[in-house]
């Protein structure tokens, strides 16, 4: 009866501990981020459109978010001026300068925001976290981000990744390459590496719909439509839906503590960990079993 209490006793432990080595291998530890992510074009819409109230809304409803000092550590720190990514350029026909849309939210150049294009974008990038709280990337339609904005902004995503996971924000609107064709290399949303695909679409706003979590963070059915929007999001990416459009496509998304795949062991590796766990077990036996 002792042998077998003793047998029952080391497989116990052997397999708890292959268990806890196991466990450790496949965690996967998480992102500290503010994000929201949409395909309107309220930085449009804001200052050019039908329902330039809704589009005004959706700007503050997503920059309070990704802002916000309880969960934005740069905000609580006393950094209240974000970043604004777009191109200085001419806007083509379609596109106005979505800088308008941010100022016409109430948001103060110099004071709430610097606007900064591809020519001083790396140098602004250096100061995430020191001087800026939050980033907020223009639309390529009807904003004017640009290819060389976007170029950047996909080569430092580790800088910006980092940012996020200590503490910071992000609000990007609508990617796609729509309009005047001011992104054809692609990389959309390529600076945020956890967003798998998204879709250009050209829509009007008619029927799209704020789900729960959209309202709760203020949002309303009249602010998301009236206006058009330009791409959808072919999946959540951990994150949560904000609103959908009349066919229950997502159109925008935010959240926080965003999962990291980690690189989980093959099959050899993991069964490795499992044999030398049996291993263990036998030696210890062995041990036993002679004394």
């Amino acid at each position: 009866m002792k042998v077998v209490k003793t047998l029952l006793h080391l497989s116990r432990s052997a397999a708890a501990a292959v268990t806890v080595v196991f466990s450790v291998v496949v965690a996967t530890p998480s992102w500290g981020v503010s994000i929201f992510l949409t395909g309107h074009d309220p930085d449009f819409h804001s200052f050019v459109g039908g329902n330039t109230t809704g589009a005004r809304n959706i700007n503050n409803v997503a920059i309070n978010y990704v802002t916000d000092p309880a969960f934005n550590t740069f905000t609580s720190g006393g950094i209240n001026k974000f970043l604004f990514v777009e191109s200085k350029i001419a806007p083509p026909g379609g596109h106005v300068n979505g800088v308008n849309g941010i100022l016409a939210s109430g948001y103060t150049l110099g004071v709430d925001f610097d606007h900064v294009d591809a020519s001083g974008l790396n140098v602004a990038l250096n100061q995430l976290g020191t001087t800026y709280n939050a980033i907020v990337v223009a639309s390529d339609f009807g904003g004017v981000l640009t290819q060389a904005e976007l170029d950047i902004l996909n080569a430092r995503s580790g800088d910006i990744i980092n940012f996020l996971n200590g503490g910071g924000g992000l609000y990007a609107l609508a990617e796609g390459n729509n309009g005047a064709h001011l992104t054809p290399n692609g990389g959309w949303f390529g600076y945020l590496p956890f967003i798998a695909t998204s879709t250009n679409l050209n829509q009007s706003e008619v029927g799209f719909t704020v789900t729960p979590f959209g309202a709760s963070l203020g949002l309303t059915n009249n602010d998301i439509n009236g206006n058009a929007s330009h791409n959808i999001f072919n999946g959540t990416f951990g994150l949560n839906i904000v609103d959908v459009d009349s066919q229950g496509n997502i159109m925008s998304l935010a959240g926080r503590n965003l999962p990291h795949e980690e690189k989980i062991p093959e099959p050899a590796a993991t069964l490795g960990i499992l044999a030398f766990g049996a291993f263990g077990v036998a030696s210890a036996l062995k041990r036993k079993w002679n004394k």
